[in-house]
């Protein structure tokens, strides 16, 4: 049977694909590059064409979802009617409400990227998604700095900051993890509720506007995702 050659591009797509179904199947541990190769019934040497490691399609996974992300709030980004507050929120509830429905897989992630020995991928995965959200905020800073909203001197800058900001959640999200099914995961959880929250006031001082301004946690959510089974 000849060799069914396709473009570089599905090719990739299909292993992202069978990567992804393999990790929330049996865990990002026990898959290996031979499962992924298996499944997708690529050659080894097809593999490493597009990826260098487990660790590099684990990235790869993460800014697609990230583009996939973007994708599904592409209305809220175009909508004449918002103001570049309400549409940081309304892209931000939205995000919310897609993470909730995807709560179960989100938590399964977590329980890769947060362990202390996955530092390194966790910054690895957050780079990637990152790259593909810093200019749809940029875009969004840019609108209200042009409103006189957002008082900012580089709209770039602020939405990088803002973004490598919320990695300083890392270690309360390991707590909560850490604390699962004890007596002391409710504890954890408000205390990450309350690093999100003081985050959400810190943004809101970086682009020069009122606390409370935009909304980045609301009541339950940190519960529902740090739960989910």
């Amino acid at each position: 049977m000849p060799r069914v050659v396709k473009h570089p591009d599905i090719r990739r797509g299909e292993l992202l694909d069978c990567a992804q179904a393999l990790f929330f199947e049996r865990g990002y541990e026990a898959t290996t590059i031979n499962d992924i190769i298996l499944k997708a019934g690529v050659s080894k040497g097809g593999f490493y064409h597009h990826f260098a490691s487990k660790e590099e399609i684990l990235a790869a996974l993460a800014a697609r979802l990230a583009e996939q992300a973007v994708e599904r709030v592409k209305d809220i980004l175009a909508d004449p009617g918002l103001d570049a507050v309400g549409r940081l929120n309304a892209f931000l509830a939205r995000s919310r409400r897609y993470k909730l429905e995807d709560a179960s897989k989100l938590r399964a992630a977590f329980d890769v990227v947060f362990r202390p020995e996955n530092i390194v991928l966790y910054h690895r995965v957050n780079a990637a998604s990152i790259a593909v959200m810093l200019p749809v905020l940029a875009r969004i800073i840019a609108e209200g700095k042009s409103e006189g909203v957002f008082d900012v001197p580089d709209p770039e800058t602020a939405a990088e900051t803002v973004l490598h900001l919320a990695t300083g959640t890392h270690d309360a999200v390991a707590r909560v993890i850490r604390a699962a099914d004890s007596s002391d995961a409710d504890a954890a959880i408000e205390a990450l509720d309350a690093r999100f929250r003081f985050y959400g006031i810190a943004v809101d001082r970086i682009l020069g506007v009122p606390d409370g301004s935009l909304q980045f946690v609301e009541p339950g959510f940190t519960r529902a995702i740090m739960t989910a089974k």
